[in-house]
């Protein structure tokens, strides 16, 4: 807990909690998340508005902004794409 009483961000998100913040941004438009990772993200009606709003909840909960560039967001395709890419951010090793 930081000395303001908010809770300290935590280094990284997991695959189930990244999930877990795409299930919300979803949720908010009335949309569910399919129980799969092999959803395509049009079919689902993920678009790239959507993405920056699960980037922005991923950077608030680790507490740093994320460094993505346009030829990696172009890659992704389905949810289990969405996850492989913000979990690969986050430790870019």
């Amino acid at each position: 807990m930081n000395s303001d009483g908010s809770a300290a961000p935590i280094s990284a998100l997991n695959r189930d909690q990244i999930r877990e913040l795409l299930t919300q941004v979803l949720a908010a438009q009335g949309k569910d998340l399919p129980a799969g990772e092999s959803a395509e993200l049009a079919a689902i009606g993920f678009r790239s508005l959507d993405f920056s709003e699960l980037a922005l909840r991923v950077e608030d909960e680790i507490g740093r902004e994320l460094n993505f560039d346009a030829p990696g967001l172009r890659t992704i395709r389905t949810v289990g794409d969405v996850l492989d890419f913000l979990t690969e951010l986050q430790d870019p090793a």
